[in-house]
């Protein structure tokens, strides 16, 4: 009986240790004093690109002088298919930046933004309304109405995240997936970027306080976030995925297998002594 306790001990002891994982490899930020301040020195707009729909609006003290700007029929309609967070498919207007890196502006025409700030274009729209003698006091707002990251790998609800506003951090990204898994690796998250026709592919420990410094801790507009998977989880993959299940399998059958005969033991054991 000892013997047995003892062994099946053994058996669950190993099977909980190699479920196990160390704390440090699922902590972020693990060498950050607590109570500590930190500069963010990524900056959370690239700039405009293509396929970009901008919401575009322009006041005044004199309204009248706006509506032809502001009017719904000089904007493109744009239905947004796909995985939306808290949302489903919406019918959006908006001005879309075609292939060219431009888009067509009431009465201004045809206007180049892509690589503009949000900022830099209500400045340059603005500038535009007063030299033209259509608006001598224009306060000009755009926004970015179609902001979109897709989250892949070992997270728990992979897909493709439309957000409200444009700034987004790595953090806030994977807490709409619902976090990475357990098989998550935090020391070297993928993020792939492409902006003005230039592709490139980062990485950030998001175990280290240097996230804060990471030109990816702010996403961009169709930033692209990679979770690899652990070298646990790679090697049970080579391995039958049963494996598990054979085990615990045999461990159940052993058990059973022990009780019966302990049973029948006891039993002759009292009726030899009767």
């Amino acid at each position: 009986m000892k013997i047995n306790k003892l062994f099946f001990g053994a058996i669950a002891f190993a099977l909980m240790f190699a479920s196990c994982k160390p704390a440090e490899e699922i902590a972020y930020i693990a060498d950050a004093q607590r109570d500590s301040a930190f500069a963010l020195k990524g900056q959370f707009s690239g700039g405009i690109q293509a396929n970009d729909l901008l919401s575009i609006y322009v006041q005044s003290e004199t309204p009248e002088s706006t509506i032809q700007f502001n009017q719904e029929t000089n904007k493109i309609v744009v239905t947004t298919n796909g995985t939306v967070m808290n949302s489903g498919n919406s019918v959006v207007s908006g001005y879309l930046v075609n292939h060219d890196g431009d888009i067509i502006f009431p009465v201004l025409g045809k206007i180049h933004v892509v690589g503009l700030t949000h900022n830099e274009l209500a400045a340059l729209i603005e500038k535009q309304l007063i030299s033209q003698g259509h608006i001598t006091d224009p306060v000009v707002t755009v926004k970015l109405m179609n902001f979109k990251v897709c989250v892949l790998g070992d997270v728990t609800r992979p897909g493709q995240l439309v957000v409200a506003g444009e700034r987004l951090t790595i953090f806030e990204a994977l807490s709409m997936v619902g976090d990475l898994t357990i098989y998550g690796q935090r020391h070297n998250v993928t993020v792939i970027r492409e902006e003005n026709g230039v592709r490139t592919i980062g990485e950030i420990d998001l175990s280290s306080k240097s996230v804060f410094d990471s030109p990816y801790y702010y996403l961009h507009q169709n930033d692209v976030v990679y979770v690899e998977p652990n070298m646990r989880k790679k090697k049970n993959a080579e391995r039958d995925p049963m494996t598990m299940t054979y085990i615990s399998s045999a461990v159940s059958i052993v058990s059973v297998l022990s009780s019966v005969f302990y049973y029948y033991i006891l039993s002759r054991y009292y009726m030899d002594k009767n």
